[in-house]
């Protein structure tokens, strides 16, 4: 057979075809050309994308190590750390016009636990609300909503854990 028609294509008993979407196998003969361009896009700014993410990743490690190595030489030479206890530091030039700020945040995952903590909130609501008004489900409904990511407001979450009411409620349930 001739050379591969397209980066994706399976040669299949001596004929080309193209995965969709679903997962089957279409002969290239019979897929659009402009879904053949618009593919051909996808596929090279991907490429372009990957090989920026790979030097913005090697760049990131490079300025860890660095300020790293800066904060050892000042604990050396002053016989003290600098930075927060996660590592947090904001290197100033000494002009004060820039700045390199390193920052790591706390990544929280919520497990199974969650779910089960929605429905005794979820029970509790509808108790609760009875004789209130829709804008008490919808505050609960904001904290408990997923985003993109499939992540929950963990700052919302907490908010609604500081609220007595809402804690012990939630312990009192079978």
């Amino acid at each position: 057979m001739s050379d591969k028609p397209h980066p994706a294509a399976i040669d299949v008993a001596g004929a080309w075809y193209l995965r969709d979407a679903k997962g089957s196998l279409v002969p290239i003969a019979a897929v659009k050309p402009m879904d053949l361009l618009i593919d051909e896009l996808v596929r090279t700014r991907l490429v372009k994308a990957r090989a920026l993410s790979a030097q913005i990743a090697a760049f990131k490690q490079e300025s860890f190590d660095e300020v790293f190595q800066l904060q050892a030489l000042l604990a050396q030479e002053y016989d003290a750390t600098i930075g927060g206890k996660k590592g947090n530091i904001t290197l100033p030039a000494y002009d004060g016009c820039e700045k390199v700020q390193l920052a790591v945040a706390d990544q929280l995952d919520f497990g199974p636990e969650l779910q089960v903590a929605k429905s005794l909130i979820d029970l509790c609501l509808r108790e609760w609300s009875a004789d209130s008004r829709v804008e008490i489900r919808a505050l609960v409904d904001r904290v408990f909503a997923v985003d993109k990511e499939g992540q929950i407001s963990s700052t919302g979450l907490f908010m609604l854990l500081r609220v007595e009411s809402w804690r012990d409620s939630a312990m009192m349930r079978p």
